[in-house]
């Protein structure tokens, strides 16, 4: 059966619709940025920060993922009378500690922001 007067013969193309070895090479590359957003996602959660305030009275740290890993209180941060204080102390203490964790996130996020939105 040969072409129409249009030269339509029927068939499909034999290179596979997205052409073929384009589809082997999107999927390599993503298959390849999806290891590397992993491995940002590991260094945030190996990585920490530590936020500090009133001189070191009150110390926090944290991992990239901005999970709290530990606090530290001086005991002369500690006033029976003004627990209050002390409250706004380590809430301040953490906002710094998570403040750091943002700039460190965005900077081994930064390839990837692209992606964000699809996920």
């Amino acid at each position: 059966m040969g072409a129409n007067k249009y030269g339509y013969s029927g068939k499909q193309p034999v290179s596979g619709g997205f052409g073929g070895n384009s589809m082997q090479s999107l999927m390599k590359q993503a298959q390849q940025m999806q290891a590397k957003m992993q491995e940002a996602q590991q260094q945030l959660e190996e990585t920490t920060v530590e936020g500090t305030v009133a001189g070191g009275l009150v110390t926090v740290v944290c991992n990239g993922k901005k999970e709290i890993l530990s606090v530290s209180i001086k005991p002369e941060a500690q006033d029976p009378d003004d627990v209050e204080m002390l409250e706004d102390l380590v809430m301040a203490a953490i906002n710094d500690a998570y403040s750091k964790a943002s700039k460190v996130e965005e900077q081994l996020m930064a390839p990837f922001a692209a992606l964000k939105g699809m996920m």
